[in-house]
Protein backbone atom coordinates (compact mmCIF):
# COMPACT_ATOMS: atom_id res chain seq x y z
CA UNK A 1 0.00 0.00 0.00
CA UNK A 2 1.38 3.41 -0.96
CA UNK A 3 1.53 5.92 1.84
CA UNK A 4 0.62 9.53 1.28
CA UNK A 5 3.40 11.95 2.25
CA UNK A 6 2.60 13.70 5.52
CA UNK A 7 3.75 17.04 4.17
CA UNK A 8 3.53 18.52 0.70
CA UNK A 9 5.22 21.50 -0.93
CA UNK A 10 2.49 23.88 0.27
CA UNK A 11 3.01 22.74 3.88
CA UNK A 12 6.77 23.14 3.50
CA UNK A 13 6.48 26.71 2.24
CA UNK A 14 4.18 27.50 5.16
CA UNK A 15 6.61 25.87 7.62
CA UNK A 16 9.46 27.96 6.18
CA UNK A 17 7.41 31.14 6.60
CA UNK A 18 7.05 31.64 2.85
CA UNK A 19 3.95 32.36 0.81
CA UNK A 20 2.05 29.11 0.31
CA UNK A 21 -0.32 30.12 -2.46
CA UNK A 22 0.44 28.48 -5.83
CA UNK A 23 1.42 31.81 -7.42
CA UNK A 24 3.73 32.63 -4.48
CA UNK A 25 5.41 29.22 -4.74
CA UNK A 26 5.79 29.68 -8.52
CA UNK A 27 7.32 33.15 -8.00
CA UNK A 28 9.78 31.77 -5.45
CA UNK A 29 10.83 29.02 -7.87
CA UNK A 30 11.30 31.56 -10.66
CA UNK A 31 13.41 33.85 -8.46
CA UNK A 32 15.67 31.19 -6.92
CA UNK A 33 17.75 28.31 -8.19
CA UNK A 34 20.54 26.03 -7.02
CA UNK A 35 23.85 25.21 -8.64
CA UNK A 36 24.45 21.48 -9.03
CA UNK A 37 27.14 21.50 -6.32
CA UNK A 38 25.08 23.49 -3.75
CA UNK A 39 23.13 21.68 -1.05
CA UNK A 40 19.60 22.99 -0.57
CA UNK A 41 20.31 23.98 3.05
CA UNK A 42 23.41 25.92 1.96
CA UNK A 43 21.56 28.16 -0.49
CA UNK A 44 22.16 31.87 0.09
CA UNK A 45 18.45 32.76 0.09
CA UNK A 46 17.54 31.03 3.37
CA UNK A 47 17.57 32.78 6.71
CA UNK A 48 19.30 30.96 9.61
CA UNK A 49 16.13 29.33 10.96
CA UNK A 50 15.02 28.12 7.50
CA UNK A 51 18.50 26.72 6.89
CA UNK A 52 18.50 24.95 10.28
CA UNK A 53 15.04 23.46 9.71
CA UNK A 54 15.95 22.00 6.31
CA UNK A 55 19.25 20.60 7.55
CA UNK A 56 17.76 19.12 10.73
CA UNK A 57 14.82 17.50 8.95
CA UNK A 58 17.07 15.99 6.29
CA UNK A 59 19.53 14.67 8.88
CA UNK A 60 16.71 13.00 10.79
CA UNK A 61 15.18 11.63 7.57
CA UNK A 62 12.00 13.14 8.98
CA UNK A 63 8.47 13.38 7.65
CA UNK A 64 9.40 16.53 5.75
CA UNK A 65 12.03 14.81 3.57
CA UNK A 66 9.80 14.13 0.56
CA UNK A 67 8.67 17.77 0.37
CA UNK A 68 12.24 19.00 0.93
CA UNK A 69 13.52 16.72 -1.84
CA UNK A 70 10.76 17.96 -4.16
CA UNK A 71 11.74 21.58 -3.49
CA UNK A 72 15.40 20.70 -4.03
CA UNK A 73 14.57 19.19 -7.44
CA UNK A 74 12.38 22.12 -8.47
CA UNK A 75 15.16 24.61 -7.69
CA UNK A 76 17.58 22.80 -10.04
CA UNK A 77 16.05 23.91 -13.34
Amino acid sequence: MMHKPLHNLTNLFQQLGLGKEPREIERFLQQHSLESNTKLEDAQFWNPSQKAFIKEERNQDADWCEAIDELDALLRH
